[in-house]
């Protein structure tokens, strides 16, 4: 009985090797910053928002779409993971934010909304998307 359970044991070890052999992990990040005195870089004056949306699209190999939604930590930062079959890792993905929730500063910014990248990254490796931004809805006075 002993050596046909170190052979189960064995065979699902093999197994479970093999389909991590077989996986690949892809990773986006980014930030979203308010964009205080809306002149389209980050400077002194701004802050990263937390709590906002940001919506990431994904082409794979196999043609299939795939669509994450993720929100901003208290940092302004947001990822989205996925562990997938090698075979169907993301070719192509299209991030752009959605929505700010703060109430000063939730007007898209001047920095283009939407980034399109290809992603060849290997496994385990992530990708960098350049900061969003939103403006306040008046610019203060000390910006001008």
């Amino acid at each position: 009985m002993a050596g046909f359970t170190r052979w189960v044991l064995m065979a699902l070890i093999t197994v479970q090797l093999f389909y991590v052999a077989m996986a690949w992990t892809g990773q986006i990040n980014g930030r979203v910053f308010c964009d205080v005195c809306a002149d389209g870089s980050m400077g002194p004056e701004d802050y990263f928002l937390e709590g906002a949306e940001v919506a990431v699209l994904c082409l794979t190999k196999s043609g299939e779409v795939l669509n994450y939604q993720a929100f901003t930590n208290s940092k302004g930062t947001f990822t989205v993971a996925e562990t997938m079959p090698e075979s169907n890792r993301w070719e192509m993905c299209l991030a752009r934010q959605i929505s700010s929730i703060h109430q000063y500063c939730n007007t898209l910014g001047d920095t283009v909304s939407a980034t399109k990248f290809s992603y060849s990254l290997s496994s385990g490796r992530s990708y960098m998307v350049r900061p969003f931004s939103y403006q306040p809805v008046k610019t203060p006075m000390y910006c001008r």
